[in-house]
């Protein structure tokens, strides 16, 4: 079991900045693993924000790139998003994501944190 506690949620003006952490602990495989941030504002389905390898390989939504930057520091299991020029429609609830690769071809189960709410008022 892998366990996520978020946090740096809170109340932020448009065009301010974030930074959000989750520590994982647990039994995160060696192998190679995925670290990373999802969200989900009221009415809508959950949607990547970034997500982060333990080699380094970044995936960005669309939405974020030039605006939000994954960082992780594996010695910590820990992974942040530092977001910046913040809008009203980042509002939502943000998520940590983790996954591990079992084996050559096939990874875990999504485990995912209890979440934390950035919200951007206009």
């Amino acid at each position: 079991q892998v366990q996520l506690v978020e946090s740096g949620g809170g109340l932020v003006q448009a065009g301010g900045s974030l930074r959000l952490s989750c520590v994982a602990s647990g039994s995160i495989g060696s192998f190679e693993d995925s670290m990373g941030w999802y969200r989900q504002a009221p009415g809508k389905q959950r949607e990547l924000v970034a997500t982060m390898t333990s080699g380094g390989s970044t995936n960005y939504a669309d939405s974020v790139k030039g605006r939000f930057t994954i960082s992780r520091d594996n010695a910590k299991n820990t992974v942040y998003v530092e977001m910046s020029s913040l809008k009203p429609e980042d509002t939502a609830v943000y998520y940590c994501n983790a996954r591990y690769r079992v084996s050559s071809s096939m990874w875990s189960p999504n485990y995912w944190g209890q979440g934390t709410q950035v919200t951007v008022s206009s």
